[in-house]
């Protein structure tokens, strides 16, 4: 790969924009009733019966097509060659980073702000997600009646802003990229949008600008602490940038992290500041809805991921509460609302509102389970919800009309098309062998033995598993299943050509990721686990599961699941006296005279521990006669449960009754460095 790879790969379909300007503009395609079609008309998107050839629209869609394969081959070279166990000399986020391209850009005195990119595991798949779905989507934008060129130039530029999004590694790059996205989508939405365009779009861009505004002052108030925009320097503890900012006020870094978290919080979006997204993908055309829940999305779950959690970790643990709070909320509500929408485009809105609050209860979990699953499932919504919105658009452009109730007995008129659909809402459904189940109970996995989750969120958040059946069977069903109830909806055309090429990629990766998740997942694995570590584990040790991954010893709850009768927690002794001076030493195979007293279960031998039974006493010739004294008789559980048996010390095996809870009430603190 060439050494500038991230600078090509972001720039490319710039480049592409700007030729695509330069170019003939085709002429508008006629409507229905012959009249010219308009941008927000409602059938500007209708693929038409053979329209006559028009030089200048196939020059437009070759051109637009040829710059959006290339930066999904380039970058689809670049995964490939990625190494995943790829680990650097150094600290944070850097420790993992690969490609990197390092030059300074402007300089304002002690001010210096760099062109610095590199990707990791994790911002690897989301650029290969961004370049895959823009292939799709301009594939699909070909059947565009006017305007085709602008809006080929607004695909492209949008799709410059999100890969140089996931790239950027300056926090002042970062910004530019995360504002400039904004421009492309506003016009698609806008200008290509239907009846309430202008309102979705409006509402679109003052949601997402207003929370960059305190994005942009955190930054500021970021340098000003640590003298670097820098995001590898600041999250290096051993670097000099990245000592002062977690070593400052922790009052002024609340207020840093709170005002970086609403910005990340308004683009998943998380509830209460979900209002924009049903407007805004109602309104907007196919392509645009289908990039917006893909790749945009994931902008504000990345944002959580690569600056948050990293930048300020405790002030992420101590606000854990109110985010899983917000997800479990988020995942309800969305799929309550979800399941009353008349409109099928506005019912897969409301769907990615609960999907992504899995996502973000799985990062709050503070474990590497929930994160790996959390990032998995960012990739899962990628997939499955685009398909939903293309599928959605095919049926708009046979009926114009998004009203559920308008269709009925579909089935049985276009199978292929009630087939994929089926596919996607299995997806979206989270069925096993898809790949939605791959995130979803991954999460819910990480949630349960997550000290910061536990059984009661895990079962409310599971909920919206079972909510999401309901709507999306049930949508499906009113779609496709039963009798045709509109005449009209007897001679729809099934899958064309082109919206089988469409489909058929988006199937072939839901069955690739939920049959085979470890190819996928093996490339974030390294840099998700470091920075679970990194920000400090939280693990439910009461759970046997959660213990060992916590760092206990598997053998301790092994032993205990074998032996039914000895309690996990053992009781207190009764009494406990201390040893005098007339006390005979015990020899390596003699039990101490002075046992505390413990539920009977198993008694103390230098090999290891034998059941406390009259059989064991006759077949072993190291364990005493039993005394005549009752209390005496009952020996102390093995202490050896606790620890691994040490010869050369039998009398602190026969002495120490530390009970299981203390060595099972271990937590991991938070930590500044990383693994």
């Amino acid at each position: 790969m060439p050494q500038n790879v991230l600078s090509i790969l972001t720039f490319l379909p710039l480049v592409g924009a700007v030729i695509l300007l330069f170019m003939k503009r085709p002429q508008d395609l006629p409507d229905d009733h012959g009249h010219e079609a308009h941008p927000h008309d409602a059938h500007s998107e209708e693929e038409t019966s053979k329209p006559a050839k028009d030089p200048a629209r196939t020059a437009i869609c070759v051109a637009a097509m040829l710059f959006a394969v290339l930066p999904f081959l380039l970058s689809l070279g670049m995964f490939l060659q990625f190494d995943p166990g790829f680990t650097a000399n150094m600290q944070g986020i850097g420790r993992h980073i690969q490609y990197i391209e390092d030059r300074s850009w402007i300089s304002i005195g002690d001010m210096h702000i760099r062109y610095k990119m590199g990707v990791d595991g994790i911002s690897i798949l989301l650029i290969l997600l961004t370049t895959f779905l823009m292939v799709l989507c301009v594939g699909y934008s070909c059947r565009t009646k006017a305007r085709l060129k602008e809006f080929m130039v607004f695909l492209l530029l949008l799709e410059a802003g999100l890969i140089g999004v996931f790239c950027a590694l300056d926090l002042i790059l970062f910004y530019i990229f995360w504002e400039a996205m904004l421009i492309p989508m506003y016009f698609l939405i806008g200008i290509f949008g239907h009846e309430r365009r202008i309102h979705a779009a409006i509402k679109f861009f003052l949601f997402t600008f207003a929370g960059s505004i305190f994005m942009l002052i955190a930054i500021v108030a970021t340098y000003m602490i640590a003298g670097t925009f820098d995001l590898l320097a600041l999250s290096d503890p051993t670097n000099p940038a990245g000592s002062l900012l977690p070593n400052h006020d922790p009052r002024a870094l609340m207020y840093l992290y709170s005002a970086f978290a609403l910005a990340f919080m308004i683009k998943v979006p998380m509830f209460p500041f979900h209002t924009w997204l049903p407007d805004a993908h109602v309104e907007a055309p196919t392509a645009g809805s289908a990039i917006l829940a893909g790749v945009m999305l994931k902008m504000g779950t990345y944002g959580f991921v690569r600056f948050c959690l990293p930048l300020f970790p405790v002030q992420a643990q101590q606000s854990a509460g109110l985010f899983i709070t917000l997800a479990v909320i988020g995942i309800i509500y969305g799929s309550i609302v979800a399941a009353v929408q008349p409109d099928a485009k506005k019912l897969v809105a409301y769907s990615s509102v609960a999907h992504l609050g899995f996502v973000v209860l799985g990062i709050f979990s503070f474990n590497r389970i929930g994160l790996q699953g959390a990032l998995i499932q960012n990739i899962n919504h990628g997939i499955s919800t685009p398909m939903l919105f293309f599928i959605v658009g095919m049926l708009y452009d046979r009926r114009h009309t998004r009203e559920i109730t308008q269709f009925g007995g579909l089935k049985m008129v276009v199978p292929f098309m009630a087939t994929m659909l089926l596919l996607a809402t299995l997806s979206s459904v989270a069925v096993p062998f898809f790949n939605g189940f791959v995130g979803e109970f991954t999460i819910l996995q990480g949630s349960f033995l997550s000290s910061n989750g536990g059984m009661v969120t895990t079962a409310l958040a599971a909920t919206g598993m079972i909510l999401s059946a309901v709507y999306m069977l049930w949508w499906f069903q009113r779609l496709m299943l039963g009798p045709i109830n509109h005449a009209v909806n007897k001679h729809l055309p099934d899958l064309t050509r082109s919206e089988w090429l469409v489909l058929t990629p988006l199937v072939v990766m839901i069955f690739w990721i939920g049959l085979g998740s470890p190819y996928w997942t093996s490339k974030m694995e390294v840099p998700a686990n470091s920075l679970s570590v990194a920000i400090g584990e939280k693990w439910d040790t009461s759970q046997p599961q959660g213990a060992i991954l916590a760092g206990a010893k598997p053998v301790e709850h092994h032993e205990e699941s074998a032996t039914p009768e000895v309690k996990t927690e053992v009781q207190p002794s009764v009494t406990e006296p201390e040893p005098t001076t007339e006390t005979v030493p015990i020899e390596p195979n003699k039990i101490k005279p002075e046992a505390t007293l413990e539920p009977q279960g198993k008694a103390n031998t230098p090999e290891g521990t034998l059941p406390n039974s009259s059989e064991s006493k006759e077949t072993s010739p190291n364990v005493t006669p039993p005394v005549k004294n009752n209390e005496e008789k009952r020996a102390e559980p093995n202490a050896e449960k606790l620890k691994p048996a040490d010869d050369k010390k039998p009398k602190e095996g026969a002495r120490r009754s530390t009970p299981h809870k203390i060595a099972s009430s271990r937590r991991t603190e938070v930590s500044a460095t990383w693994e």
